[in-house]
């Protein structure tokens, strides 16, 4: 294995002691300039990189922040959404030499026991905290421990520094659209409970369906694990009741995809007997036929957006939530009016 270049290396290769080294690279005064622009040079010849895990120790910045996903690692193999939020993190991040720690954890307690393990070994500068709850122990943590953080899909209330999308208004663009279709019976196939845009969703929906006039029990929720077996599942149970309904709608692209098969298998045919509408859009909604009708956001910029925030607060700024733009809804082959005898 290749031996690391050291500051020992670039003293001896400059002709400078290792003192002097350090002061060039660090731009601290106590050299001449050109002094500090030989060192630097010879650095870059021989790929010197400083040692972050010591830079931190030193009380320096680590140049690295972190990102835990307190998700079953099954559901996240073909969802889209976070794939390309990471992106956009880590376009941010990559013009700022910032590193991204990032971890896949079970659940919450797992989650904040890393913060705890990342904040006493000093690995990173902040964290971006994805899928606030609704009573979330994470901000008070992270606030103990002095580690700066973000909240990517808060709900814009006081708090840490937040981004967030207007869930409810997104919904409500939903059940208009049905509504004006002819949808009576709609069922919400919501991703997990307890996460606070999960309970926004709900809130909203019931909220329109009683401005729109519904009659009660006509609009419904039901949770899962945002996995298309169990969005597959969730469509079996609802299309199985007496009264099923006409339209459903899925919190993500991959449960709206299985349960389009499961119609299909069925032999209901969409959008003739079942209206389908997925929350976040993705290749698979527009190569599924039909095509689905989907909620369009911009997730890379989403991501951009966070990371942006986040080196601002480790700059310095003052907390403050910052909103991204409105979801907006693309009417594709997979909704129409329901058929009269269904």
């Amino acid at each position: 294995m290749a031996r690391r270049p050291t500051i020992k290396d670039i003293a001896r290769r400059a002709g400078v002691s290792e003192s002097a080294v350090s002061f060039a690279l660090n731009d601290r005064p106590g050299v001449s300039d050109g002094t500090r622009a030989r060192v630097r040079q010879v650095a870059e010849e021989l790929g010197w990189q400083p040692n972050s895990a010591a830079r931190a120790l030193s009380g320096e910045r680590s140049g690295a922040v972190g990102l835990v996903l307190a998700r079953p690692a099954h559901t996240l193999g073909v969802e889209s959404f976070f794939l390309q939020l990471v992106s956009g993190i880590q376009e941010v991040l990559a013009a700022d030499r910032t590193a991204l720690l990032f971890q896949v954890v079970e659940d919450i307690d797992a989650e904040c026991a890393v913060y705890r393990r990342w904040w006493a070994e000093r690995r990173v500068d902040g964290v971006l905290v994805v899928d606030p709850r609704t009573r979330d122990p994470r901000p008070e943590l992270l606030a103990s421990l002095g580690l700066p953080a973000v909240m990517i899909g808060g709900s814009g209330e006081p708090g840490p520094s937040s981004v967030w999308a207007d869930d409810a208004r997104a919904m409500a663009e939903v059940l208009d659209h049905l509504h004006a279709l002819g949808h009576r019976r709609i069922t919400h196939v919501a991703g997990l409970p307890g996460l606070a845009h999960t309970a926004r969703r709900i809130a909203s929906l019931n909220a329109e369906a009683r401005r729109l006039g519904f009659e009660e029990g006509r609009v419904s929720s039901v949770t899962t694990d945002y996995s298309d077996t169990e969005g597959a599942a969730a469509t079996r149970r609802v299309l199985a009741q007496p009264e099923p309904p006409t339209a459903l709608v899925y919190d993500n692209d991959v449960m709206a995809v299985a349960g389009s098969a499961v119609a299909a298998e069925l032999g209901i045919a969409v959008p003739g007997r079942l209206s389908i509408v997925a929350w976040d859009d993705s290749a698979l909604c527009r190569v599924t036929h039909p095509r689905l009708t989907a909620l369009v956001r911009d997730t890379a910029g989403f991501g951009r957006l966070a990371a942006e925030e986040l080196l601002a607060v480790l700059a310095g700024a003052a907390p403050r939530a910052r909103e991204s733009e409105l979801p907006r809804l693309e009417p594709r082959e997979s909704t129409a009016p329901p058929t009269a005898a269904y």
